[in-house]
């Protein structure tokens, strides 16, 4: 529920196993970016890069994205973090910013 793909999965023929890309279903940009997201955090790293993640998802879904995933109380919390967006609602929390 994080990355916002459970309604996604609900419309996919083989839910989360259903097979994406050239010979599978095509994803909007939306749903390719919070796919790319969920699979950074399945690596579980000590450190994540992320560039502009909530770019191409709806205002509503990268507020909820960042809020579950990126903030101080998302599952990223205990985590280095580095962010690279053009969303400035999401520089709020940040340690550093660097223009």
């Amino acid at each position: 529920t994080a990355c916002e793909l459970l309604a996604d999965f609900s419309l996919l023929p083989h839910g989360d196993l259903t097979l994406v890309g050239e010979n599978g279903v095509s994803l909007s940009s939306g749903q390719k970016a919070r796919v790319s997201l969920a699979r950074a955090l399945y690596q579980e790293c000590d450190i994540y890069l992320l560039d502009d993640p909530l770019s191409a998802v709806d205002a509503h879904v990268g507020e909820s994205i960042y809020e579950q995933v990126l903030s101080e109380r998302g599952l990223l919390r205990n985590l280095t973090r580095r962010l690279v967006t053009h969303g400035l609602q999401y520089t709020k929390e940040a340690d550093n910013i660097l223009v």
